[in-house]
This record gives C-alpha cells, sequence and structure tokens, in this order.
C-alpha cells in the first residue's frame, strides 16, 4: 500500500522507519490540498496534520484512497461524510498531550497575568519602569472549564495547585475525576457567571461552533480572562473584540484563530476568490486580535513539546501498522 505522510519535518521521519518495507513510503514537506494532490493519486494510506484541508474536492482525486491517519486528536478538517461514504477509514491521536496543551493554558494566562510579554520587550529596550505593568494572583481566583476530557482535566489538576477554584461544564460529566481532582460541575451559564478566567476544550462540531458568542460574553463576569487552546470556531471572533473593545473580557490567550491556515498563507485568499471558502469578516477579526495589546496569541503550538510531538509520530506509525495488518485501531470512521 502507497504511504504518503505529508507536512512532515525531516526529523520526524524517523519516526516512520519502521514501517513495513513492502509499502512505498514518500515523505512530502507540504500539506495536501487540491494542488498538490494530483501528484500522489494512487496514495492508499496518507497521514496529515490539521493544515491539510481534506474536503471532497481532495479526497475524490484520490481514487484507492483506504486509511487518512491524522496526526492529531481532531478531525475537522476531513470530511468524515464523504470518507463514510467511500468507506475511507480515518485514524486519530486521541491522546497525547493532555499535559502538554493544559501547561500552555497557563503559560498564556501568566502571560497575561504577569504581562510577560510588555515587561521582557520593555526591558529588553533598557526600560525599568513597573508602570502598568501590575498583575492579579491566580491564588483565589475562579477557573472555569468547559469540556472536562483528557486536557481540561489536566488543566483542573494544574488550576488546583495554583490555588484556584475549578468549577466545569461537560454534556457527560465525569463526577468520580471531578471529586478526585476537586472541581465541580455547573451548568454552563453558572460556569460562566462565576469564572475569572475561562479556558475551552472541546472539539471542533456544528454544536460547538461559536459555542462562546454574544449570549455568553454577556454572561461572564467583568474583567474575565478567555483562554483558548482547542479550536478557533468555538469563539465568535467578532464578538469577542467587542467584548474586549468595552472591557467585558480583560485579555484573551488564544493558541487558536478560525481562519488561522488563510492567516498561514494568504495567497490562499486570493485563490478562494474572495470567501467562497472563507469568513472574511472572521479573517478581518483575526487580524485586528493579532495586533490588541491586551490580546496573547501563539501559532497554534500548544501541542508542540519534543516529547508529545514524538507520541503523536508513535501513535501515528502505531494507527498505520494496525490498518496494514488488518486490525485498525483509533479509528472516527
Amino acid at each position: 500500500m502507497k504511504t504518503v505522510i505529508f507536512e512532515i519535518e525531516s526529523w520526524e521521519r524517523k519516526a516512520f522507519e519502521t514501517l513495513d518495507v513492502r509499502y512505498p513510503l514518500h515523505f512530502e514537506n507540504a500539506r495536501l490540498d487540491s494542488e498538490t494532490v494530483g501528484s500522489y493519486a494512487d496514495a492508499e494510506i496518507i497521514s496529515t496534520f490539521i493544515y491539510s484541508s481534506l474536503q471532497r474536492d481532495v479526497l475524490e482525486k484520490l481514487p484507492g484512497l483506504k486509511l487518512i491517519a491524522t496526526r492529531s486528536t481532531g478531525f475537522d478538517h476531513i470530511d468524515l461524510v464523504y470518507c463514510a461514504k467511500r468507506g475511507i477509514k480515518v485514524a486519530n491521536v486521541p491522546v497525547y498531550g493532555e499535559n502538554t496543551v493544559a501547561e500552555h493554558v497557563f503559560a498564556l494566562l501568566l502571560a497575561v497575568s504577569h504581562h510577560l510579554v510588555e515587561a521582557v520587550d520593555r526591558t529588553r529596550r533598557g526600560d525599568f519602569s513597573q508602570a502598568g505593568l501590575c498583575g492579579f494572583d491566580l491564588q483565589g481566583k475562579t477557573m472555569g472549564i468547559i469540556g472536562t476530557g483528557s486536557i481540561g482535566c489536566h488543566v483542573a489538576r494544574i488550576a488546583k495547585g495554583f490555588g484556584m477554584d475549578v468549577v466545569a461544564h461537560d454534556i457527560r460529566p465525569a463526577e468520580a475525576t471531578a471529586a478526585a481532582i476537586g472541581f465541580r460541575y455547573l451548568a454552563l451559564s453558572d460556569v460562566l457567571s462565576t469564572a475569572d478566567v475561562l479556558s475551552l476544550h472541546v472539539p471542533a462540531n456544528t454544536r460547538t461552533r461559536h459555542l462562546i458568542s454574544k449570549k455568553e460574553f454577556a454572561l461572564m463576569k467583568e474583567g474575565a480572562i478567555l483562554i483558548n487552546t482547542a479550536r478557533g470556531s468555538i469563539v465568535d471572533v467578532r464578538e469577542l473584540l467587542g467584548a474586549l473593545s468595552t472591557g467585558k473580557i480583560a485579555a484573551a490567550g488564544l493558541d487558536v484563530l478560525p481562519e488561522e491556515p488563510v492567516i498561514r498563507e494568504e495567497a490562499e485568499l486570493l485563490r478562494s476568490a474572495f470567501g467562497r471558502e472563507h469568513d472574511l469578516e472572521s479573517l478581518l477579526a483575526d487580524h485586528i486580535l493579532l495586533r490588541l495589546r491586551n490580546v496573547l496569541i501563539t501559532p497554534h503550538s500548544a501541542f508542540n513539546t519534543r516529547e508529545a510531538v514524538q507520541r503523536i509520530l508513535e501513535t501515528t506509525r502505531r494507527n498505520i501498522e494496525a490498518f496494514a495488518a488488518g486490525r485498525p485501531q483509533n479509528l472516527v470512521s
């Protein structure tokens, strides 16, 4: 089975060297899209990261495709309906970095609470003034967590270590885990109105699109902090801008944006005929957020530690091996 690994850096290739040599293996630094797919029309197994858009227009050009091994937990970049229709299996990496992403949540939060970016920039210029750098303690504050999967629960553990009170909401509460860690579940509206810091940990799907929008911002505490390391579509960024402008939201730490792939390569905007596939209003809001001093944005790098990336690569390799052996694992479709 011809296997093509996309969006792969040279040092990452070593993880796939143990794949059975009977199967032709190819590496491609670029992402898979409508322009690159033609070179790999005979691929039977592909592995991509989240920046390859595996929609019908791409997948239908891979007539022999049998498996997509995405190197991510999320699979919103894949047309699962079309995959099911074609019999294409999709395997993900269900767990790889609950501690990694949770640590990034607090990297963003501490950077906000101590004005770290401005403080470092200021001292690099030789200015040791502390004017405007007064922050706030985490101890005694309430952390609200939306989504208590493995990452959300790890955020709760760290928050408790900082002496924070923790409240959470999930459509499937894990009461035993909550009791063990020491947090409690509330209705979504109560989490929003209680939290000093709100951290989002839900997948991207039709139910969670704009989960945090105008109504939700109105319910939140005056001066609350928003942290999003999940998916950009969960937050209505246009409403976030409004909440930031009024002070309803004092600051935000974002590792994801709704139009993030387009910002990475804005030439794509021209190729997409100005908005056939992209939300230009959200794209504009993303650009404004990038320039606000009370918003910290990282380039979807919460997962990116040596240890977490190695776990992703190893699980992906095992997913491919298991499928080739007739024992598929970690299937989402």
